[in-house]
Formats: structure tokens, C-alpha cells, sequence
């Protein structure tokens, strides 16, 4: 019998991470990751990436309304910001002494909780 093979990749982005975006309209900007979407590889991040959303009206919004959101960034276009340097930095796996892998910042060698 065949195994299912995982559809979800795993992310260098959890939500609550400070990211900067690196590339894009809101490049250079730092901000908190509200939602991970990984099925579409995107993350809602605070602040950026507005969009404008029209509500229809209805019986319990009888005027409608124009509504600012956020819309999702692409994760490559993200890149973690360290928490205990405050840089930005690329991440890797590495097991700890349970076996269990975590994230590590590549420029300084610590673990990201």
C-alpha cells in the first residue's frame, strides 16, 4: 500500500514571526504575520499588502461599505526577522537532542522559538 505523500510544504514562517518583505510594493517593511496560508504558499501579514473590498448591502449593513484588508504576500517574497538580533535572516532545520527539528537562524546559529 502506497503512502500519502504530504501536499502542505513546509514554511520558514510560522504565524506570530516578524518578517520583512524583501520583495514587492512593500518592500523593506517589517511587520507580524497574522495567518499562514500554505496550501497557496502565502501569509496575511499586519498592516501590509491592503486591499480595497466592496461589501454589498444587506439587511444588517443596509448602506454596504469599502473595507481596507489585508491580502496575502507570497512566502518567498518574506524573510524571518531574528528575534534576539533583529536582522533578517535565513532559516534552517536542525534536530535537537529529542530529535525533534527546529528552526535556526543562519546567521547567528540560535534557535528560533
Amino acid at each position: 500500500m502506497e503512502r500519502k505523500k504530504n501536499k502542505q510544504p513546509k514554511l520558514h514562517i510560522k504565524t506570530g514571526d516578524t518578517v520583512k518583505v524583501i520583495a514587492g510594493n512593500e518592500k523593506g517593511k517589517t511587520a507580524k504575520v497574522i495567518k499562514v496560508l500554505p496550501a497557496k504558499s502565502r501569509a496575511i501579514v499586519e498592516g501590509l499588502n491592503m486591499i480595497t473590498k466592496h461589501i454589498k448591502p444587506s439587511a444588517s449593513n443596509p448602506q454596504g461599505s469599502i473595507e481596507k484588508k489585508e491580502a496575502g504576500i507570497h512566502i518567498s517574497n518574506l524573510m524571518l526577522v531574528d528575534p534576539a538580533s533583529g536582522e533578517a535572516t535565513r532559516t534552517g532545520r536542525k534536530a535537537d537532542e529529542n530529535g525533534k527539528l527546529q528552526r535556526y537562524s543562519k546567521k547567528t546559529g540560535e534557535v528560533i522559538k
